[in-house]
């Protein structure tokens, strides 16, 4: 994997850069849809590659281990052979979901057991296994184990945790050196930084990751509650941290604020479930702000969800057919939801892009922070 630094706004700290990876070219900043089970929700890889132009997508080693299971990956040849998606793929570690998990685990040194939110069956994720199970996953970038901890954190808690998770790294980088991808082709591992909202333990930490001289670095533990203005603390003290030649994650954010916000901190690549799981509830986003579609405003109107957006779902659809489609509750209505959702979070980062690569990154965040924010 290469990366390549394209340019960097001079008002701000945002970023543009190219990213190879074994199943295709990453433009960076990025938006990855999230796709848990092997599959974005609502969306046909056909729609993702077509009307959306997704360069990259999400799988979950939790839910990926438990259903459908290694033996069938393995047997499909990966995840890409599985679901029929030939561009770059990248798989979360499980860390998330033990956090979530919460009234179902045990964390020690050893890894973490839980229980099946499937079956109550039992299972460990230690550092060495979650590796093995990514390499059957086979995701062209795959995440270190480490212990996500919740917003508000106790400090000690925080300092024992973030210790842990950087044993668990060393454990990772081991198992990962010392074995091979399955299917022909390289994967590439990245290193998390923790430590909650404490600027020693994320600059501790920060230091740390960035001495591994991995691929990448991904941002994690944020987005779990904590004020806006918090997170974009911590964003911008590890950014700055972070070797500027490699791409830096922040996992799970956010909204299209959010985005905008971190790629002026020096974010190159996000992800988060807010653009499907809002449009299966009605919330489009779009280019003029957000629109509750089962609004009874929306019952008359006739003009497409956002024409300036273009593609498939926003140019076709009423907004009256697709208001009329959550009140009858018809499935075709969280589907269109969700491809003008993430059609518009593709879009922002590639305009983001654009003004980066134009020197107009910063007056243009600023107008756009506040439009696409604006409910209509």
């Amino acid at each position: 994997m290469t990366f390549d630094l394209l340019a960097q706004d001079s008002a701000t700290k945002a970023r543009a850069g190219r990213l190879e990876t074994a199943h295709g070219t990453i433009e960076t900043p990025i938006f990855m849809p999230v796709g848990t089970a092997g599959t974005v929700k609502a969306v046909s890889q056909q729609t993702l590659k077509t009307d959306i132009n997704a360069q990259i997508i999400l799988g979950n080693t939790y839910h990926l281990y438990l259903r459908p299971g290694l033996d069938v990956l393995k047997a499909a040849g990966g995840l890409h052979k599985f679901n029929g998606w030939d561009r770059p793929i990248l798989t979360d570690s499980g860390g998330y979901q033990v956090y979530s998990l919460s009234n179902t685990r045990k964390i020690k040194e050893e890894g973490v057991k839980f229980r099946s939110h499937v079956d109550g069956s039992q299972h460990l994720f230690s550092p060495e296994g979650v590796m093995d199970i990514q390499r059957v996953i086979g995701a062209d970038i795959i995440m270190a184990f480490d212990e996500c901890t919740p917003w508000p954190c106790e400090y000690d808690y925080a300092a024992r945790s973030l210790d842990m998770t950087h044993r668990w790294l060393k454990r990772c980088i081991q198992r990962f050196d010392s074995t091979e991808g399955l299917y022909g082709y390289e994967q590439n591992l990245f290193p998390i930084v923790q430590g909650s909202t404490f600027r020693d333990l994320r600059i501790k930490s920060a230091e740390f990751i960035a001495a591994q001289g991995r691929a990448g670095n991904a941002i994690g533990g944020l987005s779990v509650g904590e004020p806006a203005e918090l997170m974009y603390e911590m964003t911008e003290l590890v950014c700055d941290i972070l070797p500027k030649d490699k791409p830096r994650y922040l996992m799970g954010v956010g909204t299209p604020a959010n985005i905008l916000e971190n790629i002026a901190l020096g974010v190159d690549m996000f992800d988060c479930v807010m653009p499907t799981r809002n449009a299966r509830n009605g919330m489009l986003f779009t280019t003029q702000g957000i629109v509750n579609i089962t609004n009874k405003k929306w019952e008359m109107d006739f003009s497409p969800l956002d024409p300036e957006l273009g593609g498939h779902a926003s140019t076709f659809y009423s907004r009256s057919y697709v208001r009329h489609l959550f009140q009858c509750k018809e499935m075709l209505g969280p589907q269109i939801a969700s491809a003008q959702n993430l059609a518009f979070y593709l879009w922002l980062v590639k305009e983001a892009r654009k003004e980066i690569l134009a020197g107009t990154f910063g007056p243009w965040k600023e107008r756009m922070v506040k439009q696409v924010m604006t409910r209509l």
